[in-house]
């Protein structure tokens, strides 16, 4: 669904565009998604809105066979640095996980909500991953979600394409960065 209006307390959230997370191959180019989520949080900085970026820095409790901790391997010590194209600059939210969703586990409700924040914009990689369980617990809260679709890509194909044309259009808009901009007038 096109996006039709932002509310006047709009934030962006940046999932994961993070040193250790934009080397990975991607479906689309991950340094166009950078730029398109860059020129998305240049726009929101300009009109004095909340942009808040997302990082992961390990995995939630539970099962671990794929855990990189458990195998022995480290991750570079940068692993999850934000990319400098992003940020973050002053007044920026930096938000820490420890699993898919930037919610669970973190502060970013509170955040939010004491910002008067009522519609979130989402940006980031991975499509089904971080950013979909972000959208999903930002409607869940009661936020307005809109998606970026050029400001997010996958590892798989499929799983983006599924993301981006089922998922969500049910939970919220979805349009272009360009869109987006211009609609924060």
């Amino acid at each position: 669904m096109t996006a039709t209006t932002l509310d006047p307390k709009t934030a962006l959230i940046v999932v994961d565009l993070q040193k250790g997370i934009v080397g990975a191959p991607t479906v689309h180019p991950a340094g166009d998604v950078v730029a398109n989520a860059a020129t998305l949080a240049d726009a929101f900085r300009a009109k004095g809105l909340p942009v808040v970026l997302v990082r992961v820095t390990g995995g939630a409790p539970g099962r671990t066979e794929g855990d990189s901790a458990r195998s022995g391997q480290q991750p570079p010590a940068d692993w999850a640095d934000i990319v400098p194209e992003i940020g973050p600059r002053e007044g920026d939210i930096v938000v820490t996980k420890q699993q898919w969703g930037a919610f669970h586990g973190t502060d970013l409700d509170l955040q939010l909500r004491r910002r008067g924040v009522t519609q979130v914009v989402l940006a980031g990689i991975a499509t089904a991953i971080g950013v979909e369980s972000t959208a999903r617990a930002a409607h869940e809260h009661g936020y307005h979600v809109t998606v970026a679709t050029d400001a997010v890509t996958d590892l798989d194909a499929d799983t983006h394409r599924t993301s981006v044309e089922k998922i969500f259009p049910r939970l919220g808009e979805t349009d272009t960065t360009a869109a987006i901009v211009k609609l924060l007038g």
